[in-house]
Formats: structure tokens, sequence, C-alpha cells
């Protein structure tokens, strides 16, 4: 392995977070592939990160993002952190398969960290090969960037390569390897590695380098440490909102899975919903549910907790004294959680002022929808076209479809449930709300849509990329969702099969992490 790529800096690294102190990561170099072809490179983000997108298709590129080359200025690094797993402590995890290459600043100034995943093993790999599936791959990088451009925070993807090798889950599996860009990959568990050690200058040194690097603001406060966990419980309540309000179930929120920084990271056995249950899990791993949809906001409570637990040390002399001020700070999450929640609701109905009784109104549109099986992203979306027109939601006659009278009309909303006199009843309510907001119905129509996408990566479309790309090698229809995820607002022709559920046949049932 060389030391830089032939052709100069691919990246412009900074590299903060290997200057920290040894005990923070393991230096270890990413492990060459055989034979590594490029799948795709994000030439958007790569113009956002000051590369230039043309260099990404280079062979001397391509080795880089295959770990088969460092570029000058890389200082790989496998970070160190514990986590709760399923509620059970693990003291020791840290990057298994990912090699944290560096940090570069992007055009806007911010720090980000440029990772590979997949690259080969590392000390903390515990016997796994350090490696990824090409599925896995292709599904963090659609979902990943479907959730970036629903404006929802997130990790993000720069390249996928294949690397020429198989791996071996419960069968042999083409490799694979992301390139991701993040924030920072600080996590609650990193926190939790030095508090299970009681290395107390440790986890000032980190927390000092998180409000350094995310919040400096909390800097000037009079307690900085309660500053940075009020200001983590903020980002954290906010984002599983955004989460619910698109339907998302991570699927294995694990305090090793939840970035301090506020973004979505670790995109496992992720899922979107179809058809709304606020049981609903789809991830292999999660047997008893504890992930479950609408599980997700007391779970980012209960996890925040655990962070909460590792500041006690910072947050005053007096353990009394700090736990008191840790638990203020955790209990203010469920009024953050449910005021981002109902702002977020109020968006999707298409309700500017928000007045008493608006969250029961939404509320029971969803309880409606659990009770009539109606797809969760179909109903809002439609929605956006009712809202103006009560008569939209009159039934499309057999007789007007028999004659080809109606072929473009969006069906109404009232057919998605299985009792649509139920969808009826709440929608008097809606329009009779929506009277007495103050915003005309076209700007209230174009405001919904920007709050309703009408396409999600539904698992079924999910699923069947990875297929062709697996079995066959063909990844033009991965290429095909990537493009149209990039719009997830956008309109399209009515009856277009990326807008709507699956098929009986279609429905996934479980998802799966791949590592």
């Amino acid at each position: 392995m060389t030391n830089e790529t032939e052709t100069g800096l691919l990246f412009r690294f900074d590299n903060s977070y290997a200057r920290l102190p040894a005990m923070f990561y393991a230096r270890v170099a990413p492990t060459p592939v055989k034979a590594p072809r490029l799948i795709r490179a994000n030439a958007a983000l790569a113009r956002d990160l000051e590369l230039e997108s043309k260099r990404l298709d280079t062979p001397e590129a391509i080795a880089v993002l295959a770990g088969n080359q460092l570029a000058q200025g890389s200082d790989p690094i496998a970070m160190a952190y514990a986590g709760h797993q399923f509620g059970g402590f693990v003291p020791q995890l840290g990057d298994g398969r990912a090699i944290l290459l560096g940090e570069v600043l992007d055009l806007s100034g911010q720090r980000r960290d440029i990772q590979l995943k997949g690259s080969g093993p590392t000390p903390f790999s515990r016997r796994g090969d350090g490696r990824a599936a090409l599925g896995p791959v292709l599904r963090e990088y659609l979902v990943a960037e479907a959730m970036h451009a629903l404006g929802i925070p997130t990790t993000r993807a720069l390249a996928a390569v294949t690397t020429g090798e198989p791996v071996w889950r419960d069968q042999e599996l083409p490799g694979a390897i992301l390139t991701r860009v993040a924030s920072s990959h600080i996590r609650v568990g990193t926190f939790q590695f030095f508090a299970a050690r009681d290395d107390v200058d440790a986890l000032r040194h980190l927390a000092d380098h998180v409000i350094a690097r995310h919040y400096p603001e909390a800097a000037e406060a009079t307690n900085p440490y309660r500053a940075l966990l009020d200001v983590v419980i903020a980002r954290q309540a906010e984002l599983v909102a955004q989460w619910l309000c698109v339907g998302f179930i991570h699927g294995v929120m694990n305090t090793d899975n939840m970035a301090i920084s506020g973004e979505t990271i670790d995109y496992g056995p992720c899922a979107f919903m179809d058809f709304y249950n606020p049981a609903q899990v789809y991830s292999s791993i999660d047997s008893r549910g504890r992930y479950a949809f609408a599980k997700q906001p007391p779970i980012a409570q209960w996890n925040l907790a655990r962070f909460a637990e590792t500041l006690v040390p910072l947050l005053a002399g007096e353990t009394s004294a700090a736990l008191g001020e840790a638990q203020k700070a955790i209990d203010a999450f469920r009024g953050r959680f449910e005021a981002a929640w109902e702002k977020g609701l109020n968006r999707k109905l298409g309700l500017v002022e928000q007045k008493p009784g608006d969250l029961d109104l939404a509320q029971d549109l969803l309880g409606r929808m659990a009770a009539g099986g109606a797809d969760f992203t179909l109903t809002f979306r439609r929605l956006c076209n009712a809202q103006s027109n009560p008569e939209s939601n009159a039934e499309i006659s057999t007789d007007q479809q028999a004659s080809g009278l109606a072929p473009n009309r969006e069906p109404p909303v009232r057919e998605l449930f299985s009792d649509p006199a139920a969808f009826d009843a709440w929608a008097a309510r809606w329009w009779q709300r929506l009277s007495t907001d103050p915003q005309d119905a076209a700007s209230r129509a174009h405001s919904m849509r920007q709050a309703n996408p009408a396409v999600i990566p539904r698992n079924h479309l999910v699923e069947e990329v990875i297929s062709a790309a697996v079995a066959d090698g063909d990844f033009t229809p991965f290429e095909s969702l990537v493009e149209v995820l990039s719009a997830p607002y956008d309109d399209h022709p009515v009856g277009s099969r990326y807008t709507l559920p699956p098929e009986p046949d279609e429905i996934v049932q479980q998802t799966f992490c791949g590592t």
C-alpha cells in the first residue's frame, strides 16, 4: 500500500480526532482488496467536499475508495466505543469494519469525517472479517441519500465500490465498501467507553472536543457540560420526530448507533413503513419489538439517559447535584419531542397556526389509518390535493373507470382505508379546521407537498434493486431508484410504481443488518 495517490490530494485532510490521546482509537490501515470497481460516486456531495467528482472515476481514486491506497494526509484509525445493544451493555465495541480516513472542511467550513465501511478487520472486529456485503452497502447508500433529500440530518454516501472478493454470511455474497461522510462518528457509546473505565480525564477531553467541534456555543454557558447535554437532547428529540413524520424505523437504536451530532447513523435493518402500524418492526434481530416505530421516542430518551450518566462527573462537584442536573435535562426530552412531533404533524396536515386540538386531530387520523390499514406515505400525500377540494375525495365510479374519463385522476384518499367512511368522518373535522387557518389553498398545497413525500425507499423497491445487483450484477435499477429518491417531494404520474405500496406478494416482512 502506498501513502498517497499518484494524482496527488484527493481529500484535504485535517484530522482532529486522530490528534486525541491514543486510547480514543487504534491506528490501522484498510486491507487492500483484489479488484475494486466503482458502483457509484456522489457528484453533488463531492462538490460540497471540494472534490472534483470526475477524479472519483479514476483508477487512483477508486484505489483510495477501496482502501488499496491512502490519499496524502490520511491518518486512518478505528474509533473506540462501547454501547448498550438491545438493553445489554457491552464495554468495548469500536469500529469493527470501518476505518476513519480523516476529516475535511466542506464548502461551508463544516468539518466532515471520511470513513470507509467494510474496509477490513481492525482491533475491534471481535473475530469478524471487517468486510461488508454488497446488499447492505447499497441499502445504506440508498437510504442515507434519501434521508438527506427528505431534509433529515444524516450521514451521507460519497461512493460505493465492489471489491472483487466474496464475503461469507449465511451464504457467499459479493463484497463492497461504502465511503461514508458524517459530521462526526462520535456516539453515545463513545462516552460510555470512557465512563465504563472511570476515566474522567478522557470524558472531559472528549466532551471538550465535541463542544469545540459541534456545539461551540456551549463553551460560553455557565455550565458547558450541562449545555452540551441539553443541546444533544434537543437535537435527538427533533431528529426522532422527523423520523416519525416520514414513517422511518431505524431498527437498531443501540447507544452505539446514536450520534452526538444529531445525525441519523448506521442504516442496518432500517425500513420505511408501508401500511401504518405503530407497533411495526422489520428488523430481524429485534425479536421483542424494542425498537418498533412508536417506541423510538422513549428509546431515544433512554439512550440519552445513558449519555447523561456519562457526564455526571462533569456536571457538578457533588454527585447528588450532578444527578439532579442530569435528571432535569432528561426530563425535558418528552416536551421537546412532543413539540417537534406536533409541529411536524401540523405541517403534514397543512396547518400554519397551531391551535388546541390539533394534535388530537392528527392522532385521530393515525388511529384510523392503523385500524383501516392505510398506507402512511400515500395517505398524507393524497391529502395535499384533498385539502383544497373535498370533491376530490369522492369515489371514482366504475363507469368513469371503464370509460376512461378519469385516467389521470389521483384516487381519493378514502380508498386507502378498509372502511372509507372512517376517513370521511375524520376529513369533515379536518376541512372544518382548515377553514379557520389563514393559509390559502394554493399556498397550503405547496407547503404540504414539501412536508409529505411522494416517494420513499419502499422496502420492496430496495430489495428489488439489491437483488438485481447481487444476483445479476445489474446496477441499472439501483441507479434509477437513487435518482428518483433524490427528489422525494416531486410529483409523479398517477400509478407510478415508485409511489405505490407493495402488492401482497411484494411485502417485505423482515430486514437484515448484514454484519
